[in-house]
């Protein structure tokens, strides 16, 4: 039996950089991004058979959205940072565990679900700031990541992984950040991809791959964008920007109105790829954050 344990930071400084991006959890972590990358490529959200396991999990994030009505927005001065998000991260972090422990399947024993608790409690903000990020994103793929590990997830659920769990937590991650005015962690503004998140935009990109009927410039087009933004990744994140922002497209979403411009789906997957790994997963604003356990080791590969 392995040996869990509670996971860890380890990038505490700069120059602990260079090993986090030789550790066994860098290369683990991207091997499961470009596999669930894979597994969608071509292929949109609709139709897709759940597993037992895929559907307890997406249960479980039906519950965390509920939770959302139990704590409403308090009234107060400030525009941002709505403290009740403070009340709701609580009950987050005290009951995980339990929630969790009624998702997963009995193979996978207390010492392993207390190893992957912390990454499901980091999913979803920064209590203290009120703020959200690709970091908080990149935890959520790490807790997927675990639970593949443990054999909760099979290859062949994959699709369902980026379909149906990952879609489920971005809704509630949107409406999380809009009933509690969440702040972006560390966003560069119009020079960002977008301001909270980044992976629906890798795999987004993937499902578009080789589409017969949208080409790279067919996001910029509202009705194409209202039509598809349940069945593909990509739309439905432009399908928020699009809620939340104002303004021509070009100027509040620099950076996506120029890859509106790349010639195909599959250079802008790739180039986005290597984007999300020099701007998110080698930056030590983001990455000394991250947790190591037995799952996700900071040793090297």
């Amino acid at each position: 039996m392995a040996n869990f344990v509670v996971p860890a930071r380890k990038i505490l400084q700069p120059t602990d950089m260079p090993a986090w991006q030789s550790s066994k959890a860098y290369k683990d972590y991207m091997r499961f991004l470009l596999d669930l990358n894979q597994s969608v490529t071509g292929k949109d959200n609709v139709n897709c058979s759940p597993s037992e396991n895929v559907s307890r999990i997406v249960q479980l994030l039906e519950t965390l959205d509920k939770w959302i009505d139990d704590v409403p927005p308090l009234q107060q001065a400030q525009r941002f940072g709505n403290q009740a998000f403070r009340t709701y991260h609580t009950r987050l972090t005290e009951r995980a565990g339990d929630i969790l422990r009624l998702a997963l399947p009995d193979s996978v024993d207390a010492a392993a679900l207390e190893e992957v608790v912390p990454y499901l409690v980091d999913s979803f903000g920064n209590s203290t700031r009120i703020d959200y990020g690709t970091g908080h994103e990149a935890n959520f793929i790490m807790f997927l990541c675990c639970l593949s590990k443990l054999g909760v997830f099979q290859k062949s659920d994959f699709p369902a992984v980026v379909v149906l769990i990952f879609k489920r937590y971005l809704e509630l991650c949107r409406r999380l950040q809009l009933t509690y005015r969440m702040e972006p962690a560390g966003s560069h503004g119009v020079w960002s991809l977008d301001d909270f998140q980044f992976v629906p935009f890798i795999w987004g990109s993937a499902q578009l791959i080789d589409h017969p009927n949208y080409d790279t410039r067919s996001f910029l087009e509202d009705t194409i964008v209202a039509r598809t933004k349940d069945d593909l990744l990509w739309m439905g994140a432009i399908d928020f920007i699009n809620k939340v922002k104002t303004g021509p497209f070009a100027e509040h979403s620099n950076q996506l109105w120029n890859i509106s411009g790349v010639a195909s789906w599959s250079k802008i997957n790739s180039g986005l790829i290597k984007k999300y790994e020099a701007e998110v997963l080698q930056k030590f604003p983001v990455a000394q954050h991250f947790l190591f356990g037995s799952l996700l080791s900071f040793e090297a590969a």
